[in-house]
């Protein structure tokens, strides 16, 4: 079915301003199945059906709203950049950046290898994670990833004190912007036109043009808010600035949700206060429409070259939860971080939207449907472990995760809950 641009994008408009409106529920007892509902599960449904289903979102239509695609993308990873303000990030203790670090590298580890494992063992995977080294090394990198906001409902949803709530989200944004920052070694491989005769960037160039971007789109809002510094012409510089750095990523290849993070950190750190709040704000606003679409493209994105897939996304998904809950358990005494609960690790396993947003991201690069398939059936694993994993946590000892007498945030207030 050939569906008309235009009607393809005034359906993600509409999705996502209902997005916008729909009240969020308030749950009395805590499942699984309350989480994947919580954090947009049917909304990949609906991509699905509107997707492979009834060829509605086919792949033409969904070409020519790429570039509204990687708005969306690009809006979510401003919200995880304009957490990183510096007054704030110098307080959070070493512990934290430790504790992050370490389970975040272990399941990247485990899941690349098992990727690789997984190759030999099933060679029609081949077929569905091309390119290969790309493919595992954004399996791996995403899988470094957590949820901020799931993680932050979640917490809420058990009943965890405010201190131990605050401290395994801040373990989930950490960890979801390292998995950002290492994405953009795979993205940097792709080689769109290998046959043209200009030369082309390599890798690293590729990263470091990919800062330069985040830098110039910071800039462009600096300029525009000083330029019309009126209270309601900041919202369209700020849009302004993420079209810019979105649409760099897209044209360039690069990754619209890095581009667009680190312009808005350095806008945080940059702009005079009242701009700042303005910028969280919008941000906050509209980033439950920017879900939707995100969400809702990548249930129509979906595809399954082989049913190995089946397979493979939720083994991986368990080595992932196995690997971040091992190396906590066992890496806290070499890390000094013994006031740490042994279990810790699995406090951050759910992961969320912005996860999908970098699987969207690699197969709208790379037309990876496979590898971003993996992704959605490994973060639906995820999110349905989540409850019974956290209850483990709680069970343990509920004990804060850090030793800090005032565990700093990210951001100013509850509008740090900008990305899921």
């Amino acid at each position: 079915m050939n569906v008309s641009p235009v009607l393809a994008l005034a359906g993600l408009a509409v999705v996502g301003l209902l997005a916008t409106r729909l009240p969020r529920p308030r749950w009395r007892h805590v499942a699984s199945l309350d989480v994947l509902l919580a954090a947009g599960g049917p909304l990949v449904l609906l991509g699905l059906a509107l997707g492979p289903g009834i060829d509605l979102l086919d792949r033409p239509a969904l070409r020519s709203i790429a570039p509204v695609t990687a708005l969306a993308i690009g809006w979510l990873g401003a919200g995880l950049g304009a957490r990183f303000e510096w007054r704030y990030v110098r307080r959070i203790p070493r512990a934290r950046w430790r504790l992050a670090l370490l389970g975040a590298t272990a399941a990247l580890a485990a899941v690349a290898l098992a990727a690789r494992l997984a190759l030999r063992l099933a060679p029609a995977l081949g077929a569905a994670w091309v390119p290969r080294l790309p493919a595992i090394l954004t399996l791996g990198a995403i899988a470094a990833a957590s949820g901020p906001v799931v993680v932050a409902l979640l917490v809420r949803m058990v009943g965890m004190g405010r201190r131990t709530a605050r401290a395994t989200e801040l373990g989930a944004t950490l960890e979801t912007a390292y998995a950002a920052l290492l994405l953009t070694v795979p993205l940097a491989l792709h080689r769109p036109h290998p046959s043209s005769a200009g030369p082309e960037l390599g890798w690293l160039a590729a990263i470091v043009f990919t800062a330069g971007s985040g830098a110039l789109a910071g800039m462009v809002y600096v300029s525009l808010a000083r330029l019309r510094p009126a209270h309601e012409d900041l919202g369209l510089a700020l849009l302004a600035t993420l079209l810019f750095g979105a649409g760099i990523g897209y044209a360039a290849d690069l990754s619209p949700f890095v581009v667009c993070a680190l312009a808005t950190a350095l806008i945080v750190n940059v702009a005079p206060a009242p701009r700042r709040h303005v910028v969280r704000q919008v941000l906050t606003r509209w980033t439950p429409a920017a879900c939707a679409v995100i969400l809702l493209v990548a249930g129509a994105s979906l595809a399954l070259p082989t049913g190995w897939i089946l397979v493979a996304a939720p083994l991986g998904a368990v080595a992932r939860i196995a690997a971040k809950w091992a190396a906590v358990r066992y890496g806290r005494g070499l890390l000094q971080l013994t006031a740490v609960p042994p279990d810790a690790g699995l406090a951050t396993a759910a992961q969320g939207a912005a996860a999908v947003a970098l699987g969207l991201n690699f197969a709208i690069m790379y037309d990876g449907g496979g590898v971003l398939t993996t992704v959605v059936l490994g973060v639906a694993v995820a999110q349905l472990a989540a409850p019974p994993l956290l209850r483990l946590v709680l069970g343990t000892t509920p004990a804060p995760l850090t030793q800090a007498p005032a565990l700093p945030e990210l951001s100013r207030g509850r509008s740090t809950e900008l990305t899921t």
